[in-house]
Order: C-alpha cells, then structure tokens, then sequence
C-alpha cells in the first residue's frame, strides 16, 4: 500500500505532457483488430505521423512507448541485403551480414515449379529473419514486355498466369517464417531508363489481363502484406500516389488490408501522398527525392508537412488514421509475431535450396548431335572427354555485386569456371581456361567489392586468336558469356541499348564453332539476346544469373548429374522487331510536347505480350515461351476431360499421360493453353492457363491432372469493368511448350 502512495504521488507530480512518455502495457490477449485500435487511440499525433515515414535509409519507427520496436525492411527478393549506414548508402562494415544469394526470378520461374517457388521464399525467409528484417522488399512480378527491360532479371517473366503460380507460394513461404513480403512496382513497370518520367498509356483490358494478374494473386491469394508502388506513372499520376491503382483498384477493389510502400524516393508531394492511398514513404534525402541535409527524414513530405496540414485542418485525422492502422497490422504480423521463429543465415539447407532451384530453372534450349557419326555435345560425357575448354568472362566474373538495390554481399560464390573445373577433374578432365572477351572488370557496388582483378592487357583479336587455339586441342569447348550487371546490361536504372550480344560475343562464339564444333554455349543473364550463331553451335543452355551456387548448378547439369527441366518463362526472338512493343515503335515512348518530365509510353501492342504477339503475327520464334529440352524423352497422350461442357458456375479436369520414354530419370512440364473459337473481342491464338511439372523414372508412367474454370475462358470487360466468359466452344491445347501444343479437346461452356 505504501509503495502504491508512492507511485500515485509521483504520478501526479508529473507535468500533464509526461504523461505521454510513460510506457503503456497493452493487453496482448484481445485479437489483434482491438489491440490495433488501443494502440491507435493511445498514439500522439507526433507518434502516428513517425511511423509513416522512414527514419533511415530502411527504417521507420515504433512506437516504443507502446512496445512497438522500430520497423526495419531490406532490398533483395534473392537475398538479403548487407547493412548500410543509418543515412548513408555505404556499408555499415558489419561481420555478420553476408548471405546467401538465390536465384534470379527468372530462374525461380524458369522451374515451372510453385514448390521451389515455396522453398525459395521459406529460406529467404529464414535468413531475413535472423538479420532482423520485418519486410523484404520483394519478390518483383512485373512483366518482361520488352528484352532491353534493365530490369527483367528480377521478375517471372512475360506471361501473367505463370507469374501468378509462381509469385504466390513465394509469398506465402516468405511471410511463413513472419516477414512481411513487399510485392514489387505496382505496377506498369516494365523499363527502367526513364523509369521516373514514363506514363503507360494502356487500355483497362490489357491492365487488367496482363500486368495486373500476378499482383491480383498477391494480395487476393498470398495475402501479401505490403505492396510497393512504381516509379513511373498511369493516367498522369505517379504509381506510389496514384489513386486509381491505389484506392481504386487496390484497396477498393481487391481489399487489400495490408501497407503500401513506397518506392524510395518515389512521393513527389505531400498533397498526392495524403489522399492517393500510399501509407509508408521511403526514400534517399532530405524529401526523399532531392540531396539536402543529413537525417532530414522530418522533411520528408509524409513528415512534418503532413502534420503541419492536419494541425490546420487541411487533412483529416480519419486518413492519417487508416495508414497507421494498417502500419500496426504489419507490425502485429512481424514484429510483433510471437511465432516467428529465429531464423538461419547461410545454412547448408539454404545453399542446397539455391543450387536446386538453379539446376531446375536452367533451360536446355538446343541440344543437336555434332555429326551422324557422334552424339550431342552435352551432357558431357568424361568417358571420352578428357580436356574441356572454358571460353568467356561470365566463367569468373562474380555475379552478386552489383545491379543496382538487388545487390548482395554472399558469403560465397561458386563461379561457373570453379564449379566445372571442381567436377570435372573429380573424373580426371582437365579443364584450361581462355577469356575470349573483355566486358565489365568492375566489381563494386555501394561498397561491397568482389575482390576479383578482371583487368586485362591483350588486345580483343589475340583474345580471340588465343582461344581458338586453345580450342583445337581440346576435346569440348564450354563458353560461358551474356550479360552482365554492368549500366546498359541486367541493371536498374538502365535498359539495355541493344538486343545484340555485347562485347564482341557473336564473333568469339562463331570463331570457337569453327576451331572446334564440339561446343555448347551458356548464356548467363535475365533476358534474351540475338544470336548470330544459333545454327553453328549444337548446344545452348540459358544458366541466368544462379546467385551462390551457380557453378555448382551449371556444372550439375553440363555434367548430367542433374537433368535439365527448366522452361523459358519468356520467348526469345531473332530480331528486337519481333517483340510487339518495339515492331510498333511505342518503346521507349515520346517525350510529351510541352512538359520536360514526361514521357508517354503508348503500349499499342495491348494484350499481345509475348508468345500472345508471335502468334498473332505468325513469328516465328528461336526459343519459344515454355520450351525447354532434357537428356530424356518424354511423351504425352491420352487428353481426357472430365466433361464436355462447363457452366459458368462450374470447372472442370483436363487429365493427360506423360511417359519417360528415354534412359534416365527426369522431369516434364505439362503446359495447358485454352484457345476461345469464337468470342466477341480479339483474343490470343492461346493463353497458359494450367501447368504442372512431372518426375519420372526411365518407362514410368504418370496421369498429370490440370483444373480448368471459368476464369481460365474469361477475358476483361471494359464496358462491364469485369472478368466474361462467353458461351460457345473452347479448344483445350497441351504439349511441353507453347510451340509443341500436339493434344487438343473440344470444351463447350454454356
């Protein structure tokens, strides 16, 4: 009783604005939207307005006199990122902040694979949540509309069905473990040079059917917790302050319940950023778009404008209170998760996982016997290869650093030249290298170096002439080139300049094919490229970009221990004329008379996306969306429905038989495309709108089952503002690409 006077009369000692320094306890066992709103109406105005905005370069604050720590995100949907300095870009020189570097996307969807997709995210993860991270800024799903797309590596490629597969079980493995996924730019994001100026002119039906999908089935299936807008712009606004994509489409429409993100630096008033639906604001400086002070986050236009506006009136403390209240309910989902776990960083499960997922996501994409008397060059058979020839500075080049905010500082990489020479020479192959090429010798990004000396003295043609003479004495020549995360290649902020390879590639590749036809050519990048020697080398493997354990993946499935099952989630294409956006000439877009800052981007092509474009135009394409080739054969027969006829209510099965018909185990993708015979707006040729990936022993059998509903015969109604699906007759197509469609069956939907 004694000690209860004493606290009652220190209590009332205290100034009247102490008070709301005190720590208050919050009773942890009503639900979690009553606790949301406790939280909320005991939060000063200066405390609901701190945790809307960053307080460094990736953090915002809690509110710790309520038991809320501070909120912290990190880059990198293929790894975490390393710490950098509280309002700097540089590295805060930690220990123990490496990682292990996943896959690039295009890899993860180049598995046709949703479980992969699941693992990927759980070690992701894991390995956030031992860094303390709350919120990964990813996975980015925007579609690859063009090849130059600087930024393509990052997203799942150019069809909006896989996407959605793909991105959901990554979600939902992600925030498993109690870290808040960040779904990346919402959206329209699809070029990065003028990434801050663009504005996608485009009608609702191509929005709807193409680029909005794979965000649809973020927040609608995943439950995605945070969405980060764009930097460009739709209908005149920019995309983290748009109000039709924000209020509009995504919290109307879809309901989303969880935080919208903004890109960093991406709030250009504060005005837009009050009304148009953005919770967080991000960014670099002073109003996080323009250098200025140091720790000047106050500044910031969601900041100390936003509270000098509601303390005259001019915004309303019911809009304040929706971010806010949406920022606690990431908090109860992280943060303050009990459930969460501890996490793992750099585990041997997490390096396992990544070199799966690379050997899954790399694509065999020719395979062709080198003459009538000898087999195909790959896998590479130790038996009567005794030297191997490695051509290219993709081969040791590490390919973590740089690329702008995807960059990672690992633990580890395993090099291609260093995983093929490790298991090669296990057989007793001895494996010389030649750098063929001089490309990109940096290997710096925001202070994190990769250590490696890439400069060169000898001139291009003796790079040239000495490969090709170490050609002729080798048994197999491995050349390993591409891109790179150089400006103007796979990198943010640049698209690339041309669709042709650089540094010379085509004509290294076309000298080694004549010093040696026995050669296999590996591309590693995150987009397509011309190929000028597609017909002279008899073997070409898409590798991307494997992060930790790309060597080892690359050696893997050169060697045949692992048999190639990836498919190209994109389609590669001779000419950059053969992509609709630029056979229309509407990329990069037109400066807009009058106004510096704009640039509108027309997308004429409108639905015709890809493989969608090559069918309508009957181009044919080198590699085609889905294809992908395996050191077995396969078969697939039997295209059964579970009915003829579907109503508008229902869904049906499509159940087809896949078979190994070759010597080794391995894996097929069944692809289900559906074909509308007749409907009352154009449609594509064909749409994916079911997959599912195989295991197989040699002679093994397999019944794969794929759901159809009506959503998978509907298109977008812009009159009616939602999905149709029309009566009459529906062609179901399946085969193992978008190109090898040979089973057909007849649906009719009344």
């Amino acid at each position: 009783m004694k000690k209860l006077s004493i606290i009652l009369l220190v209590l009332m000692a205290m100034p009247f604005g102490a008070w709301a320094q005190l720590p208050v306890y919050l009773d942890d066992s009503k639900p979690v939207e009553q606790r949301i709103e406790d939280a909320l109406s005991r939060m000063t105005l200066r405390e609901k307005i701190n945790v809307i905005h960053a307080q460094s370069k990736f953090s915002s604050a809690g509110v710790k006199r309520l038991g809320f720590p501070d909120f912290w995100t990190d880059d990198g949907p293929m790894g975490v990122r390393p710490d950098v300095l509280w309002d700097e870009w540089e590295q805060a020189g930690q220990s123990n902040d490496s990682c292990v570097a996943f896959p690039a996307l295009t890899c993860l969807a180049a598995t046709f694979n949703p479980r992969m997709a699941r693992v990927y995210g759980q070690s992701l993860g894991e390995e956030a949540l031992y860094r303390g991270k709350a919120m990964m800024l990813g996975p980015g799903i925007n579609i690859n509309r063009t090849p130059l797309g600087g930024r393509n590596f990052e997203y799942m490629g150019e069809d909006p069905f896989l996407t959605s597969r793909i991105v959901v079980p990554y979600i939902e493995g992600l925030q498993s473990k109690g870290v808040a996924a960040c779904v990346k730019h919402f959206c329209l994001n699809n070029d990065e040079q003028f990434r801050n100026n663009v504005n996608a002119v485009i009608s609702d039906r191509a929005l709807y059917e193409i680029y909005l999908p794979g965000f649809q089935a973020a927040v609608q299936e995943a439950k995605v917790m945070g969405v980060m807008g764009g930097y460009n712009l739709y209908k005149g606004q920019h995309n983290s302050t748009n109000k039709y994509l924000l209020n509009g489409i995504l919290k109307g429409e879809w309901g989303f319940d969880g935080v919208v993100v903004s890109d960093w630096g991406a709030v250009h008033n504060t005005d837009e950023a009050v009304l148009n639906g953005v919770d967080m604001e991000f960014g670099s400086w002073t109003d996080g778009l323009h250098e200025g002070q140091s720790n000047a986050y106050d500044n910031y236009f969601m900041a100390d404008p936003y509270m000098k506006g509601i303390l005259e009136g001019k915004y309303s403390i019911e809009t304040l209170n929706d971010k806010v209240r949406r920022v606690l309910r990431t908090f109860y989902r992280t943060t303050m998760n009990k459930d969460k776990g501890y996490g793992f960083l750099c585990s041997d499960e997490h390096y396992a996982a990544a070199k799966q997922i690379g050997e899954e996501g790399i694509v065999l994409l020719k395979n062709d016997k080198v003459s009538k008397k000898e087999g195909p060059v790959l896998p590479i058979d130790t038996k009567r290869v005794k030297k191997v020839l490695v051509v290219g500075e993709n081969a040791i080049k590490m390919m973590t650093v740089g690329g702008g905010s995807s960059s990672l500082k690992v633990q580890r990489e395993v090099t291609p030249l260093a995983g093929l020479k490790a298991r090669l020479e296990k057989d007793g192959v001895e494996v010389v290298y030649e750098r063929g090429y001089v490309g990109d010798i940096g290997g710096e990004y925001n202070g994190v170096t990769t250590g490696q000396n890439l400069k060169e003295s000898r001139s291009a043609e003796q790079l040239i002439a000495d490969a090709c003479k170490a050609a002729k004495e080798v048994d197999c020549v491995i050349f390993i080139g591409g891109l790179n995360k150089a400006d103007h290649q796979d990198a943010e902020g640049t698209d690339r300049e041309s669709f042709d390879l650089p540094y010379n590639q085509n004509a290294v590749v076309e000298a080694l094919a004549k010093a040696n036809p026995h050669i296999a050519y590996v591309q590693i990048s995150g987009n397509a490229a011309h190929l000028s020697f597609v017909k002279q080398v008899p073997a070409i493997v898409q590798g991307w970009f494997g992060g930790s354990q790309a060597g080892e993946a690359i050696a893997s499935v050169l060697c045949g221990d692992a048999n190639p099952s990836g498919k190209l989630p994109m389609t590669w294409n001779d000419r950059l004329e053969d992509y609709g956006a630029h056979a229309l000439g509407t990329y990069p877009g037109t400066w807009r008379e009058g106004d510096e800052k704009i640039i509108d981007e027309e997308y004429k092509e409108g639905i015709y996306v890809g493989y969608r474009w090559n069918d309508l135009k009957k181009v044919k394409p080198v590699f085609a969306f889905g294809h992908g080739l395996s050191y077995t054969t396969f078969a697939m027969s039997n295209l059964r429905l579970s009915d003829k006829v579907m109503t508008k209510a229902g869904k049906l099965t499509a159940t087809v038989t896949v078979t190994n018909t070759g010597d080794r185990a391995g894996a097929e993708v069944v692809q289900l495309y559906i074909n509308d015979v007749k409907a009352s707006v154009d449609r594509p040729y064909k749409e994916l709108k079911g997959f599912d990936k195989v295991y197989l022993q040699p002679g093994e059998s397999k019944d794969v089952t794929i759901e159809i509903n009506t959503r998978s015969l509907s298109f977008f109604d812009e009159a009616a503002h939602d999905w149709k699906a029309e009566e009459g007759e529906f062609i179901v197509l399946v085969g193992n690409a978008s190109d090898n469609l040979p089973l057909k069956a007849k649906l009719q939907l009344q």
